[in-house]
Formats: structure tokens, sequence, C-alpha cells
């Protein structure tokens, strides 16, 4: 993509900072056919490989190229130092092991996994360990993807459907500083948007080591007035473990037609998604010490799961006006077995989760007063609401994949409407305001679905309903020192929801003891500081100072049925990134992030919150050239974190390196991706709890339990153009 553009094409002052910028480059004539001479050689070595992107055009001929992301000055559009765009060009270099690692491109964000390759990753931001996606709010295509009141955790984000190649931006919006956002907002939050067309047709095949096989079909075509875009990727995997194989089937598809309509644009979406898989799950250091796993093993050969998701969604967007609406289908099975022999010495610990569900919901966005670059007062106003019919949520006690009984299994309708209002006020040329107030509603019902002795416990006083409310206000002050930079201060409320049957609960599933019920909302309060700045159209660099504070970290623990109670914490820290131009075809990326996190409230056990990561580096350098090699060397580490409250247990630091190298051709492209290029064992995850292994006493021993990084991979891929 060209970086030597005669003119630009300026983004109007406080235009969204997803919109783009348009280049018309005169190219110089291309020879007949591009071979590889001794510079290409030179840079294919300096970066240990590389790629091409799409063939020159012909002779005088000016090419219109979008270029969208870091590129972006984002001065006068942003409204804090934590907020970005990566365009289509940064998410086609990222060598990526897991669709998942998509989110990586946010600054200071680390996508893991514990489990199988189906399952949805783990994810760490701002001294959180995410879980499967709680306090990080994340959409497609105006769909929300984290899970209420989910079988396997609250928030659970599965990015799996995704194909990253149908993926043109992400923007990401760090802390709790946004009017448009609500539920999961804690942390932050990201919307992927796929792309509206594409030329031509792309057939890609993928093979790697484990079996793994990958074939891709994208393209798009003028059909009537719009643009109609496809996609299609079959992936099968079998995985490095050493007694499974992951048998990994998956099947995602898009379809998409956006055309012009009535002042505006529409686009239509339908998504399709369908994945089966064997797990290789954490397993306790003492078993591979003993000899009884190796690091590549598992105790239970018999977990995995299955998982399905389709939807349709429809957007139309107009100059000041945009409505959405969505309807998605959605399924998981899962099976666990994380303490083998600790409940149930005879028939095991293996657990099964359920979710079965259906979503609709929409949102409506709109945006009047003065136009932009005027000196006056604008307005927004929004809403949206979601309803989440769950036919069953449930955890089944099995052996083998096969049922012993329920713990528990329920039937909930969990619906909200958020309501927003943003105010952006000009007080002069340097000095702009945003101030936002947000209303959220939610109301739940939970039946349910097992009768009145499951294991001796009458688990019918569990279901019932519940409602609650918050009131949110939100703002930022912007300082204009120039062109070139920018000073912000950016303080919010946040919160997320609690799954809807720990709002009903007074029954523990496991033993009929009597609980308490948690909040049904939980509030969040945050700040920061921050500047930004792009220099001489080759830097772009933010850093931000922050702090959080979380009223409870309340969870329902899916793996046993009832909740999990937790105080009260605060988290603070600074963010730098820089993204550097180092010449017309090569870029320099880095990214630190750096937090304290402690619970608020100090108890005996101690204050650390567990698997909070205090230090997080990402960086890299790319190669992108309008023809011949192009490539990305990124690393990726993560310092040591206390896996229990006194500090007194820590993980050890991870440090992957990954590259993506190839040639384009005319029409082929050869690209080869090395993940984990240095082999390192460090490990994806770590936990410490108390597990139960043949032989050792009741109660179980305590000990780190882990989940290695799968060794060095290399997969070839050959794509033809049409």
């Amino acid at each position: 993509m060209a970086r030597t553009a005669k003119s630009v094409k300026k983004v109007p002052r406080g235009r969204s900072s997803g919109s783009q910028m348009k280049i018309r480059a005169r190219r110089k004539k291309p020879s007949p056919r591009h071979s590889a001479g001794p510079a290409d050689l030179a840079a294919l070595a300096a970066l240990t490989g590389s790629i091409a992107l799409a063939a020159p055009a012909r002779a005088g001929e000016l090419e219109e190229v979008q270029v969208t992301g870091r590129q972006i000055n984002l001065v006068g559009q942003a409204q804090s130092a934590s907020q970005g765009l990566v365009g289509r060009q940064e998410i086609e270099l990222r060598p990526l092991l897991r669709t998942g690692e998509v989110l990586e491109l946010v600054p200071g964000m680390v996508v893991t996994q514990h489990s199988g390759t189906g399952k949805a990753n783990q994810y760490f931001l701002r001294g959180f360990n995410l879980d499967h996606g709680t306090d990080f709010a994340t959409w497609v295509d105006g769909m929300p993807v984290n899970m209420r009141t989910h079988g396997h955790g609250q928030g659970y984000t599965d990015l799996n459907f995704l194909i990253p190649e149908t993926i043109g931006e992400l923007e990401y919006k760090k802390g709790p500083y946004y009017a448009d956002v609500g539920d999961f907002s804690s942390a932050g939050a990201a919307e992927l948007r796929t792309l509206k067309e594409m030329a031509g047709h792309r057939l890609e095949g993928t093979v790697g080591e484990d079996a793994f096989q990958r074939l891709l079909a994208v393209g798009g075509v003028a059909t009537g007035p719009g643009q109609l875009l496809y996609g299609l990727d079959i992936n099968r995997y079998d995985g490095p473990w050493a007694d499974i194989k992951e048998d990994i089937e998956k099947l995602s598809a898009l379809l998409k037609y956006t055309s012009p309509l009535a002042s505006g644009e529409l686009s239509v979406s339908l998504m399709g998604y369908d994945n089966s898989w064997n797990s290789a799950d954490q397993i306790p250091r003492r078993a591979v010490v003993a000899g009884l796993v190796d690091e590549l093993g598992s105790l239970d050969t018999t977990v995995g799961g299955e998982s399905s998701r389709y939807s349709i969604s429809a957007t139309w967007r107009g100059d000041a006006l945009r409505l959405s609406a969505y309807a998605i289908d959605y399924e998981l099975d899962l099976f666990s077995n994380f303490t083998y022999l600790l409940d149930d010495p005879v028939e095991g610990d293996q657990f099964e989760q359920v979710d079965d569900r259906s979503i609709v919901g929409g949102q409506a966005d709109w945006r009047f007063g003065d136009s932009p670059g005027g000196s006056g007062m604008r307005h927004r106003l929004g809403a949206d609401w979601r309803y989440d019919m769950i036919d069953e949520v449930a955890l089944y006690r099995t052996r083998a994949q096969q049922r012993l009984g329920p713990v528990r299994c329920d039937e909930v309708d969990e619906w909200s409407v958020g309501l927003f209002y943003e105010n952006e006020l000009a007080w002069s040329d340097r000095l702009r305001s945003l101030i936002g107030l947000r209303y959220d509603y939610y109301d739940f019902d939970v039946r349910s679905r097992v009768g009145d002795n499951v294991n001796g416990v009458d688990l019918r006083p569990n279901g019932g309903s519940a409602d609650d409310d918050t009131l949110s206000l939100k703002g930022s002050l912007i300082y204009t020192i120039s062109e070139q930079w920018e000073i912000y201060a950016s303080a919010g409320q946040g919160f997320h929801s609690n799954d809807a049957r720990g709002t009903t609960i007074s029954v523990d599933p496991a033993d009929g003891a009597v609980v308490g019920s948690v909040d049904p909302l939980v509030e969040s309060l945050g700040g920061e500081v921050g500047a930004r700045a792009f220099w001489r159209e080759r830097l772009n660099t933010s850093v931000a100072l922050w702090y959080l504070e979380l009223d409870s970290e309340l969870l329902f623990v899916g793996d046993a049925g009832n909740t999990e109670p937790n105080r009260a914490s605060e988290r603070r820290g600074v963010e730098l990134t820089a993204y550097y131009q180092l010449a017309d075809h090569w870029t320099l990326d880095m990214e630190y992030a750096w937090t304290d996190a402690q619970f608020s409230e100090s108890a005996p056990e101690g204050d650390d919150i567990p698997g909070a990561l205090e230090h997080v580096v990402q960086a890299g350098v790319s190669l992108d050239q309008e023809a011949g090699w192009f490539g990305s060397l990124r690393l990726r580490y993560f310092g040591e974190r206390p896996l229990v409250e006194d500090g007194s247990v820590k993980s050890d630091s991870t440090t992957v390196l990954n590259l993506r190298a190839g040639y384009r051709w005319e029409r082929l492209t050869l690209q080869l991706d090395a993940l984990n290029l240095l082999d390192s064992d460090d490990h994806d995850i770590d936990y410490y709890y108390a597990s139960r292994l043949p032989g050792e006493p009741a109660g179980g021993v305590e000990d780190l339990h882990y989940h290695v990084m799968e060794p060095r991979t290399l997969r070839f891929s050959l794509s033809l153009e049409m």
C-alpha cells in the first residue's frame, strides 16, 4: 500500500476515529516481470522473510487506495489517549496462531488459551484476568460477542467464527469513558468491522505441521447497485499434543451485501460457524515432574466440545443517523476436567457445560448540531437493546462425555435497554469537551429445568426474577497543542452485568447450603490523563496514566454452578505506544503496559489479584512493499504474575516470537508463518489450585497447573488472485 502519496485528503476534524483517508498515488511503470534481485534478498534476510501486496497498476494509471488505522492522525478526533484504530493492512500482516489473537492489536492486550482451540480465548488487559471476556466488551459489525449468563463464564467472548481475511478494521477504546459503551466496559471495548467490498476473488490453501489444513475462499462482486462480499473458511487440525488429536473441524462463512439506500448505505450480513474439537487442558506440575504425563500430555483424553453460531444483521448508515439490528442463534457443549479425582474419586470430576440460546437486539445512533469544523455545539443520542432467550444453560457431571446427572440446569430470559446522550462543545480553537450520560436497565428471569431432588438438593428456590439499573457519567477534556500534539483528561463510570443465576440463587447446588445472591450490576470508576502525537507523518505515539476502581470482583463460577465472592479492587498503570515509519515500506512498532492491581479491602490471605499482569511488551517490524517481499516479525512478552492473594506463588514470564513472510507475484502469493519461532516452552496460562491424582489423599494437593505454548510450527500458504 503506497506511503508516498502525492496528495492526502484530510479527515475533517471531529469525525469518528473510524474515518478513512483516501490516497491517490501515481505509480511508476512496472517491468513486464518482477524477479527477486539482490535488494529483495537483502530485505528478506533483514526480516527473516517477507510478503507482497497487490500487483502494480498499469502505466500512467491512477489507483485509489484506502489507508486506515495507525497511519491516520487522530489528533482532533480521538476522545482519549487510549483510543485507536487498526486497519486491514496491519491485520493482514499479523501472524496468528488462533483467530482470537486479532485482539492483541489492542495495545496491552494478551490473548492466550488454556484448553482446546474451539474454546474462547483467555484475555488479559489493564490488570484484569478477563477470563473469557468479562470487563472487555467486543462487537463484530454491531453485534455483541460477549455472552451474558453463559454456561462457561460471564462475558464469554468466542471469536472463532470470524474469518480474519474479511476484517476491515478494529476500533478500540480502553477505559469506561465512552457513552456508547455499556455492559462489560470497565477495561475497555473493541469493535471489529468486516470489509464492505473486495476486488476480485482469492483462493488460498494452507498446510502445516500436525496435520494443519485450511482452505480459504474470499472475494467480492458488483451486484446491482451494491457490492456482495463472501468468505468461506474450512479448517482441520490435529495439534501437537502427545496423547490426543484435537481433531478440529471448523467451518466459517460470511455473506455480506452493501448498497446505497435512501441517502445512506445499507449492509446486510449472514454469518455461519460450526466447530468441534478435543481439548488439551492445563495439567498439574507434579504430574509432569513424576513422569505421569508429558508437558504436551493430558490426564483426561475425553474432554472437548462443539459450538455453533449463526447470525443475520443489518446496518443502515446516513450522514447523521445509524440504525442496526441483529439476530443470533448460538450453542455450546463443552467437556472439561481440571481437578481429576478431587470431588468424586470413583467417577472422576469431568463436567459438561451447555449453552443454547437465541439473541435479538439493535442500536440507534443520531448525531446533530454544528457541522464538523464549526465552533458550536454537537450532540449525540443513542439507544441499544438486547434480549437473550436462553433455552438451556446447564452444568452436568459426566464421565467420558456420558452424563451422570445434573448439577444445575436453567432456562433464562434476560433483556436490557440502554440510553445515552453525549455533548461535544468547542470552548475555543484548541479546547473542547465531551460529556456523556448513560442509563441502563436489566431484567432477569431464571427458571430451573430440573426436579426437586438433585443429589438431595431442591434447586427450585434458585429460580426467580431480579432487575437493576444504573446511571453512568462519562467525560473528557481535550486540549489541542498543534496539528501534531494533543492532551487528554478523561473519567467515567462503567459496569458489568453478573450472571442472572447469581442474582436469584439461594441454595448451593453442591450441598444445599443457604447462599446469598449477588448484585445484578457491578459498577466501576476510572480516569486517565494522556497525550497523543503524530510527528512528521512518521511517528504515531501515545502515553496514558490511568486508574480504575471496581466495586466487586464477584463471579458466577460456571464450573461449580455457584457464586464466588470477592472484594473490591483498584488498578493503576501506564501505557506507552509508538508506531514509526522507518522507510517507505518498513514500519516499527512498540507497546508497553505496566499495571499495579490490588484488592482495596485488606484481608489475611493477601491483597494481590491472582492473574493480574504487571508488565506487557509487544514489538514488531513489518515490511510492506507494493510487489515482491512482505512480512512481519513480532515479539510478545508478559511478565510474572501472582497466582494467589499473598503473592507467595507466581507464574514465570512468557515470551513468544512469531514470523509471517512471503512473496507475491502478479496473481500468486507464497507465504510462510513460523509460529513460536524460537520453540519456547513457556506457558500460555498458569493457575494455582487443588487437584487430586490417583493415590493422593482426600482434599487433594495444591499445585501449579499450566498449559504450555504450542511448540514451533510452520504453515505454508499458496493463494491465487482471480
